[in-house]
């Protein structure tokens, strides 16, 4: 996420400094030296008196140019950004570009008795959330109207389609969802308007597709319609416009469609083509390579793939390419070394491969050279010091290797320098960075290197904003940093740091967040870290820290994010802790006593895994920000506060597990509530489930399992649109599931656990045929996703072969069944075998009868299956053996008969899995079939590991058919792994992708930290 911020501030910086430098250009229009009429005279007067001059309504451009409007003066034609009609004197040109005025502009405003203008351009000012007024449309000669970045706001009236002469339209906004411009009113204005040339509308809600009439406009030479919530699909005919410059169309991720296939001819005059943050998808064309006017090309944070066009390499114009966010494959053509005007290159976050090429040395005039997150190989790219003109340079994510030049010190004008997550080796000598004095994001982490720091640096540092380090003792880290007055953010987390945290901490003047987690920092929280008089976050999470929390925390005024988690502290949470962060994390500690009432600003509130005592405050339900509000693992009691509910309009999770809770359920959950996620598993509520958790239509995690709930199967649950994980075992839930009241009961339902009741009657046939998020396998997933929020990621307890595994991560692929312990009856339906994605079920200990349907064999992805303990009989069907995934079976206590199948996941089940069916036989079992009885397929087998055979026969090489076909499979044994350990090939797997994920999921939680803690 923090990548993604800075990209797209690149593109739109360079956006809104064209449309400056072009809207400056406007305002240098001549004046004339020609008297006005009194009459308009007296209406710019009056336009002058409703405003005010304010450096802030226009604080990085212009002048006040009502200044020299004076009455005194009977001549308006001399007055700055009056321009009159030579012949007539009448005023035909205002230009009020950037002139720093603020106030409201009002319908009935003298600006409208101006019927003669031809210009009129009020951007870049404040008119404080005026409305457009209708009158706009009462300028018959207008050609040009621009409005843009004025703080406007509400609807852009339809009169403005009646203003026929128009060459040149621009009403932009600097803030999404100020102005809006309705689909009737933009269809009318593409219609009416046929001499537009220019069209710029960014950030204003159209909610439209793009009409046909949009290709009638033959004269039109610029379209800017970025962020404008633009729907439906992209139009081939929009780039074959015979007059278009320039099309900029990104940031409208419902605008959908392939790239368009147009065989653009050499003689093409377009300059721009934006259409990144779209879901455009397809490859790009060779076709591309004819742009030969091409300046600027975003095809950013979309669904492209296959390789990049070796054409591109014939744009020898361009300065502006990025490509990044996508999914891009193979190696990145040669040919992109002949773009010498570039000055932004960017091709991060895609699956590019290769070595980068040595070309790219040549292109002295880059600027922004953003190439991480890919797959390229190779060593350390040294023609990368011929970039003198570099400002970012980033290969972050990658497997380079080598040692890192000391020459890199050339890159003189460096801001941004990030080498992390490679495998750099050698020893680097931080003299080498002291050139870099324009320094302000330095990452080296993650990679095998060596710093040297020299001693004759006199305590300077280059101006750092963020450092990040391998390994070192804290205490020896580098002197300067001692003295810093430019060092805001030092992040050394993720690495083998050691020690006690040192007194330069406090040190640093304009430290703002200090980020020391994942470390091995030991020893108490000293008192001089509270003398860094700025800090805003601070995180010692996951490290040996021990002691009570400090005093300074409850007087540190700027402190909004204080994470403490994972450490050893003890003693009370004092009441003044909650006075200063709208973030604290207290979780997986020692701490004992009374839950504190932090203040109203507070929305992060997390104090799981700890030893508190008592009942929850009601005052709690005063912070009107709370978002995340985490009490688990405690061994809390009393009544949950009825008011919790009432708060979860902005409430977004409320986890309250394992504590002593009795009572019931709060019944008050209002319409309006954002509560995505509620676990109150295993306390001592009684009472029934109550019916206003139907208004959660956000929720996604319900879990009540290990309670003692009274209630019938809360069948009113199924309206809600989002729920994922629904767990009701081990309460005393009775009767049968009545048939679904809706048609599409539970749409993305994945987990649902009713196991440990006393449910009757038939399985749920309605619910098993509806459950779409149980059929259908992304075959194409592969990367890891978890449920839950940046700062918080979603539980649940589930039972996997007789074990209790709470699983800590939720992936979003694991889907499972499990309604074990019940006293269901009849058959098992064949409509299961349609969820092809299910990867765990249970119907185990119940009174099933009737054979095992031959349908199971559907089911794919299924990891393990249990239907011990009922009374099915039949055989057991040959069609199981497809399921090369099953590494758990349960077939035991039943009454099956004949042969057991044998081949593929058959031949590593042991004999608890068929027990107590007398009329089995084959092996593993020591009955022997008759030869009319045997069944014989060849076992499939498996190269020796070298691990140990555990859970009762089952073997990691059974393991490793799952695992072996990539990330996405072996789920359910994967959890049972980590209880009871696991090998080391399985380790060195999951640490990789971890390696690799660790710093993209550190950054999306602070990027959204951060910019909460500002606007707090």
């Amino acid at each position: 996420m923090g990548r993604f911020i800075s990209v797209f501030q690149i593109s739109l910086y360079l956006m809104l400094q064209y449309q400056v430098s072009c809207l400056l250009s406007l305002s240098t229009l001549p004046s004339t030296n020609h008297f006005c009429p009194h009459d308009e005279r007296h209406a710019l007067l009056q336009f002058k008196q409703y405003f005010t001059v304010n450096n802030s309504a226009s604080s990085f451009c212009g002048y006040p140019k009502t200044l020299s409007w004076n009455e005194n003066s009977s001549n308006c034609c001399s007055w700055d950004g009056v321009t009159c009609d030579g012949l007539t004197g009448h005023v035909i040109e205002l230009d009020l570009f950037c002139s720093q005025l603020y106030g409201t502009i009002h319908p009935n405003n003298s600006l409208f008795q101006l019927s003669h203008l031809q210009l009129l351009d009020l951007s870049w000012n404040d008119f404080n959330y005026s409305h457009i007024s209708s009158g706009i449309g009462h300028f018959p000669s207008l050609t040009h109207l621009e409005l843009s970045f004025s703080k406007f706001s509400g609807s852009i009236p339809s009169k403005i389609s009646y203003l026929s002469k128009l060459v040149s339209l621009g009403i932009s906004s600097d803030d999404a969802g100020l102005l809006r411009l309705e689909p009737h009113n933009f269809r009318m204005l593409l219609k009416n308007l046929t001499q537009l040339q220019e069209l710029a509308l960014l950030q204003v809600n159209i909610s439209s597709s793009l009409p046909n009439c949009l290709m009638n406009l033959s004269s039109l030479r610029t379209l800017h319609l970025p962020f404008t919530t633009l729907h439906g699909d992209l139009p081939h005919e929009i780039l074959l416009l015979p007059n278009l410059q320039e099309l900029e169309l990104s940031g409208n991720n419902d605008l959908t469609g392939v790239f368009p296939m147009v065989n653009w001819s050499s003689g093409s005059n377009l300059t721009m083509l934006h259409l990144g943050l779209t879901n455009l998808s397809g490859e790009v064309p060779d076709s591309i390579g004819h742009l030969k006017s091409l300046f600027s090309l975003g095809l950013s944070h979309c669904n492209f793939f296959g390789s990049i066009p070796k054409s591109l390499g014939n744009l020898t114009q361009i300065t502006y390419l990025d490509l990044s966010w996508n999914n891009f494959n193979g190696q990145v053509p040669s040919t992109l070394s002949n773009l010498k005007q570039l000055t932004s290159l960017i091709l991060v976050y895609n699956n590019l491969d290769g070595t980068i090429p040595d070309g790219f040395g040549k292109l002295i005039n880059l600027e922004f050279l953003i190439l991480g997150d890919n797959n390229f190989r190779g060593r350390f790219p040294c023609w990368v010091v011929n970039l003198t003109q570099l400002v970012v340079f980033d290969v972050s994510n990658c497997t380079l290797t080598g040692p890192i030049p000391q020459s890199i010190s050339k890159l003189v004008n460096l801001t941004t320098l990030d080498l992390s997550s490679n495998n750099f080796s050698g020893v680097l000598e931080f003299q080498v960075f002291l050139n870099l004095n324009k320094l302000e994001f330095l990452d080296l982490s993650l990679n095998n290197l060596s710093i040297k720091t020299s001693s004759n640096n006199n305590g300077t540092l280059p101006n750092l904003s963020t450092f990040r380090l391998s390994s070192c003792n804290i205490n020896e880290f580098p002197n300067f940093l001692r003295n810093s007055n430019y060092l805001q953010t030092l992040d050394l987390s993720n690495n083998k740091i050691h020690g006690q945290i040192p007194k330069w901490v406090g040190q640093a003047s304009f430290l703002q967040t200090l980020d020391l987690s994942n470390s091995k920092i030991h020893g108490q929280i000293p008192k001089w870290v509270g003398q860094a008089s700025f800090l805003q976050t601070l995180d010692l999470s996951h490290n040996k820290i021990h002691g009570q929390i400090p005093k300074w925390v409850g007087q540190a005024s700027f402190l909004q994010t204080l994470n403490l988690s994972h450490n050893k502290i003890h003693g009370q949470i004092p009441k003044w802790v909650g006075q200063a962060p709208y973030l604290l994390d207290l979780s997986h500690n020692y701490l004992q006593g009374p839950v504190p009432v932090p203040t109203l600003s507070m929305s992060y509130f997390l104090i799981s895994h700890n030893k508190l005592t008592g009942d929850i405050p009601s005052s709690i339900c005063n912070l009107s920000s709370l978002v995340l509000l985490d009490f688990s693992h405690n061994k809390l009691s009393g009544v949950i506060p009825q008011c919790l509910g009432n708060s979860s309009n902005v409430l977004s999770v409320l986890d309250l597990q394992m504590n002593d809770f009795h009572g019931t359920i709060p019944t008050t959950f209002e319409k309006s509530n954002h509560l995505r996620n509620l676990n109150l598993n295993g306390n001592h509520l009684e009472g029934q489930v109550p019916r206003s958790l139907a208004n959660c239509k956000h929720m996604e995690v319900l879990d009540l399992g290990n309670n003692k709930l009274n209630d019938t199967f809360p069948y009113w649950l199924e309206s809600l649109p989002e729920l994922q994980v629904l767990i009701l075992q081990s309460n005393r839930f009775h009767g049968p599931i009545n048939t679904s009241r809706i048609k599409v009961p539970f749409p993305k339902l994945r987990i649902i656990d009713l196991s440990h009741n006393e449910f009757t009657g038939l399985l749920p046939v309605t619910y098993f045929r509806n459950f779409k998020a149980m059929r259908h396998v992304d075959k194409n997933k592969t990367a890891l996703k978890y449920m839950g929020e940046n700062y918080y990621q979603d539980s649940v307890k589930l039972v996997i072969k007789g074990l209790n595994v709470e699983l800590s991560n939720i992936l979003s692929i694991f889907t499972t069944i499990d309604f074990s312990d019940n006293k269901f009856k009849g058959e098992i339906p064949n409509v299961i075998g349609r969820l092809q994605a299910l990867r765990l079920l249970n119907f185990s200990h119940n009174c099933l009868t009737g054979d095992i349907p031959l349908s199971l064999g559907n089911l794919s992805m299924l990891e393990s299956l249990d239907l011990s303990s009922n009374q099915l009989t039949g055989d057991i069907p040959e069609q199981l053996t497809t399921l090369t995934f099953l590494a758990i079976l349960n077939l035991s206590m039943n009454h099956l008969v004949g042969p057991i199948p044998r081949g593929y996941q058959f031949d590593t089940f042991q004999n608890d899995s068929y027990v107590g069916n007398v009329g089995l036989c084959g092996l593993p079992l020591s009955k022997e079939c008759g030869d009319s009885e045997a069944k014989h397929q060849p076992p499939l087998v498996f190269q020796e590991e070298g691990d140990t055979i555990f859970l009762g026969g089952f073997t990691w090489k059974a393991v490793a058919m799952g695992y072996g076909c990539g990330m996405v499979l072996g789920l359910v044994m994967g959890y049972v792994m980590f209880l009871i350990g696991r090998p080391k090939w399985f380790a060195r797997i999951v640490k990789g992708e971890q390696h690799r994920n660790v710093k993209s999921i550190k950054q999306i939680g602070y990027q959204g930290g951060m910019r909460r803690n500002q606007q707090t």
